[in-house]
């Protein structure tokens, strides 16, 4: 997270989230950051173990994401826990939930019965997939997996459509915030990680990503190297980079896009870079204004 101070459009906002794992808690980070006040309700701890799955799984990442978070246990399939609810959001602006939506229901918390009993509340709910789809089991990686997204047998690096989706929820949560003080009532906004894939692949949808696309391995000056010591990362995608990074390959007529997409370039830059050390590499791209980054 930024360490620097930024406005805080959300100060005074008041959000309640239900959300376990992943997407709702990380949305929860960036509603923090824009001064909400953040309160979360989650199942009571079972054997010492909090009630939040990521609690179980990974409490160092649980513990940073709910840093500022007020955190409450209620056992929402109970009269007390219905009721330790329902007093929390008389004083929510927004209800953040990931649950599906026959589980919303049958807890009473459809937005039609939520509209009915606080007509300013705003919901945000974080669904797999959108509509109909909304009660599929899924997760990030089946979810990237439909985008076309997991290209290989190899794991994606990061949870891409979790932190979309989160990314996502915050946004609609600002969108909600916005519409309630323009017309003083609630609102509904469903935000479906399927659609945050998605929106993540439109670059390999375009072609831009596709092996024969320019960030896709086609343009000799934004690839992935071996060098002497390790491997580096270079985008060198604009033509003046690209020129500086041909120049110092020795490659001629380095602006001309035939010439960056033309094997013998990538050739030669290969050549050039596996004879380089990371120390090396890493004192050419600042004499030479080079996008890189060096890797062990």
């Amino acid at each position: 997270m930024p360490t620097t101070r930024s406005p805080q459009p959300l100060r005074g906002v008041r959000v309640l989230s239900l959300a376990l794992n992943l997407p709702g808690p990380a949305a929860f980070m960036r509603l923090r950051a824009m001064g909400a006040a953040c309160t979360k309700l989650e199942p009571p701890a079972r054997e010492g173990a909090s009630g939040d799955p990521m609690g179980q799984y990974n409490p160092p990442a649980y513990a940073q994401m709910h840093e500022g978070v007020k955190v409450l246990t209620a056992d929402l399939k109970t009269e007390a826990g219905q009721a330790a609810l329902h007093k929390l959001l008389l004083r929510t602006d927004v209800l953040l939930t990931s649950f599906r939506p026959s589980a919303l229901t049958k807890l009473g918390l459809s937005w039609t019965a939520l509209r009915k009993r606080y007509p300013a509340l705003a919901m945000v709910a974080i669904v797999g997939a959108p509509g109909e789809r909304a009660e599929e089991p899924g997760h990030d990686l089946t979810y990237l997996a439909d985008a076309g997204l997991v290209t290989g047998l190899d794991l994606p690096a990061t949870l891409f459509a979790d932190m979309g989706g989160a990314l996502m929820a915050a946004e609609a949560v600002l969108k909600a915030v916005l519409l309630q003080r323009t017309t003083g009532r609630g609102s509904f906004h469903e935000v479906a990680l399927s659609d945050a894939a998605s929106w993540l692949a439109l670059p390999r949808t375009w072609g831009l990503t596709q092996p024969k696309g320019a960030v896709g391995g086609a343009h000799a000056g934004y690839r992935v190297y071996p060098c002497k010591d390790g491997r580096v990362a270079v985008a060198a995608l604009e033509p003046h980079f690209a020129a500086a990074l041909c120049e110092a390959a020795g490659v001629a007529d380095g602006q001309r896009m035939k010439t960056l997409f033309a094997p013998a370039t990538h050739e030669a830059i290969a050549r050039f870079l596996a004879g380089r050390t990371r120390q090396q590499l890493d004192k050419l791209a600042a004499e030479r204004d080079i996008p890189l980054h060096t890797l062990a």
